[in-house]
């Protein structure tokens, strides 16, 4: 079950979106998510998959998927079908089947010797150094190259060696002729072809030269027949070279770039270059390591598709800077867990308590619901005996003012069960509380003991009755805000050394049989999955904690 349907929140893409489709400049939405696959999405990518895919269900348009395999040296098979299986499993489906950049590699290159022929595009040999001299500064003019000149009759002559290979990786470009004084350094005589032997995952080694980003992504929406090409605010001032190609080439439909701010989550980074980072220096198991913010990770973490969705509804979509605190995002999965996730217990820290007046080798059990707002989730048995397991933070010796769990002398109820009284503990040689000696009153199993008002209420599970299970304490990856914040140093210097506590604890015996993916609120705890890679049902649980039950992490800092 998932939490109700939340009202749309309008923004200034919708804004333009309902404007076209009332004057008729456009019959219906065509949208597109572009990833390049040189890396597993994150937080920020699934913002803008939500955008994208949701915009076309509002709207009963489409929603292309095509990937930007421009940039052949560092992109993979293993990242591509990342990528459909994160978009699938956040509850979008792309129209007709994916698209690749490199479907259109032959038109790409058609293109390039129109522009050619027209006298808009040149080859250069000036080499990436001289390029960068010769591009000028941001208050000063670049300066024409001395192969700006070239004829179109030589201009082709050499792009078509470029193609066939005749010319080492990087001696030559093929570059737009456009304004080398332009005050947008971008409009600066960009390279639209490089020369670059690397094997493509998909045309093999076909070609040798590849077409740049800019040049590739506004012809692919064109082609595609995109109505509204949406991205983030660092390609604002790139759009004068999108809508310049279009402009400049023979083709049928000429979309509309619109930008807005991209997603900056406090607590994390969302650079593919660092996330790769963290991955290859050993600071994190994988890409699907659930500290991650990668949304594979979110997923093993045990973040549900819906809390995702809802959390890129709140956020929403401006041109203002979308710096988001995690509690924003944690809330969001709480919500979405509270409503659906059946509760047990568990215990993370075992004390064991001896309970000195129920008989050895007897078992009593009382049944209890999966969820006090659910009925119809059903209900488990939950079996009590002489020996149990209690969370060692629920009991000390030197109780602070206020204290409401237990301490030698006082009482607790357990959940589900009798009300407790501590009489003893048992420490070992180096004065460790190992044992807790204590006695139930019989008379208050389903109802208050008579004469006395206890307040506090403890988790348990029963020693006999029990799972042992792994239990994963998940936490922030990092200490600060902006890890990569502060330029002078290395990001993962601020990496959590708590953000993984890896504890041997108990759980009730009813998860047993629990698949992988499978998320339980634990009571008193907060939510934890079995672990989509290692969990294996009817075996040994492995659980990850999801997100506590409130957010604790801001208090524990004041």
């Amino acid at each position: 079950m998932s939490s109700a349907p939340q009202p749309t929140v309008s923004n200034f893409i919708r804004t333009i979106i309902d404007t076209d489709l009332a004057s008729g400049k456009h019959g219906g939405i065509v949208t597109r998510f572009p990833p390049e696959p040189n890396g597993y999405l994150h937080v920020g990518h699934a913002k803008s998959i939500c955008l994208n895919f949701g915009l076309a269900q509002d709207y009963r348009g489409k929603c292309n998927l095509r990937f930007d395999d421009t940039n052949p040296e560092k992109e993979s098979e293993e990242y591509a079908q990342s990528i459909q299986d994160d978009v699938r499993w956040l509850g979008f489906q792309w129209d007709g089947e994916v698209r690749w950049a490199s479907d259109y590699f032959e038109q790409l290159y058609q293109y390039a010797i129109e522009l050619i022929r027209k006298g808009l595009a040149y080859v250069d040999d000036l080499t990436p150094e001289q390029m960068r001299e010769y591009r000028g500064t941001l208050t000063q003019a670049g300066k024409n190259s001395p192969h700006r000149e070239r004829s179109v009759e030589e201009n082709l002559d050499l792009f078509a060696q470029m193609r066939a290979g005749a010319f080492p990786d990087g001696s030559r470009v093929l570059r737009a002729k456009i304004d080398m004084a332009s005050p947008n350094m971008n409009m600066r005589d960009p390279a639209i072809y490089r020369i670059r032997r690397a094997h493509h995952i998909r045309t093999g080694d076909a070609w040798c030269i590849y077409p740049m980003y800019d040049y590739t992504h506004c012809i692919s929406d064109a082609l595609e027949g995109i109505t509204h090409s949406l991205c983030t605010l660092e390609f604002e001032d790139h759009r004068p070279l999108y809508d310049w190609v279009l402009d400049n080439v023979t083709i049928a439909c000429h979309p509309r770039q619109y930008e807005f701010s991209r997603l900056e989550l406090h607590y994390t980074i969302t650079s593919k270059r660092k996330l790769l980072q963290l991955v290859t220096e050993g600071h994190v198991s994988g890409w699907d390591d659930p500290r991650m913010p990668t949304i594979s990770g979110m997923r093993r973490r045990g973040y549900t598709p819906q809390g995702i969705r809802e959390f890129a509804r709140r956020i929403g979509i401006s041109k203002s800077d979308n710096t988001v605190d995690m509690a924003v995002l944690e809330s969001a999965i709480r919500e979405d867990l509270e409503l659906k996730a059946p509760r047990v217990m568990a215990v993370v820290k075992p004390l064991k308590v001896v309970v000195t007046n129920f008989v050895e080798g007897q078992t009593e059990s009382r049944e209890a619901g999966f969820h006090p707002n659910h009925p119809e989730f059903g209900a488990r048995p939950v079996p009590f005996a002489r020996e149990i397991w209690i969370e060692a933070d629920d009991f000390s010796e030197n109780p602070p003012g206020g204290w409401q769990r237990l301490a030698i002398g006082g009482e607790v109820r357990l959940r589900y069960s009798y009300v407790l009284r501590c009489d003893e503990a048992i420490k070992d040689a180096s004065g460790n509380v190992i044992e807790l000696r204590c006695s139930i009153d019989r008379d208050t199993l389903g109802k208050n003991p008579a004469g006395r008002k206890v307040k506090g209420v403890i988790h348990w599970v029963s020693c006999a009755h029990a799972l042992p299970a792994e239990i994963r304490l998940y936490d922030r990856l990092f200490t600060v805000p902006e890890p990569d914040g502060d330029k002078s140093r290395d990001f993962c210097e601020f990496i959590n050394p708590g953000s993984l506590v890896v504890a041997q604890g108990w759980v009730e015996a009813c998860v047993k049989d629990a698949p992988p993916e499978t998320c339980y609120q634990f009571e008193r705890l907060g939510y934890f999955s079995t672990d989509r890679r290692e969990h294996q049902p009817g075996s040994r649980p492995v659980f990850n904690r999801t997100v506590t039950l409130k957010d604790s992490w801001a208090k524990e800092r004041e």
